[in-house]
């Protein structure tokens, strides 16, 4: 099994998600982790382009081997982009969990609820803790 990481450029949600933020704008993905504990992803639907999202909610659903789950949104903002290869592909969320595998990109309305996410190494001893 590889090893998990966690890379310190992002910002993590402790329902298991990231966000990649760059001003007003975020990307988003669900965290090694995450993806590891679902076991192997064979299906996602998430949010359309347009779509208003609010923090702490579900804006995606994966189903794996194992369970069918939410995806929840670490920040609040409006669906700019949708990851087009996940349709057809949900494995790359296992293969590349900050690369290929990230599911939305956002234009954020509320920038500043990112100080409350936790950084890499706050959320590896939360993760550690299972």
């Amino acid at each position: 099994m590889p090893e998990p990481t966690y890379p310190k450029d992002l910002r993590y949600h402790e329902e298991h998600g990231w966000a990649r933020i760059d001003g007003d704008r975020a990307t988003f993905g669900i965290t090694w982790y995450a993806q590891n504990s679902l076991g192997e992803v064979i299906f996602y639907e998430g949010s359309e382009v347009g779509v208003a999202v609010q923090k702490d909610s579900a804006y995606a659903e994966v189903e794996s081997v194992k369970a069918i789950s939410n995806v929840i949104a670490p920040l609040s903002g409006e669906v700019t982009a949708v990851n087009p290869e996940l349709g057809n592909a949900p494995e790359r969320i296992n293969e590349d969990p900050y690369g290929q595998g990230w599911t939305i990109m956002m234009r954020l309305s509320a920038p500043s609820e990112a100080e409350v996410l936790l950084d890499a190494a706050q959320y590896r001893k939360l993760v550690e803790g299972h």
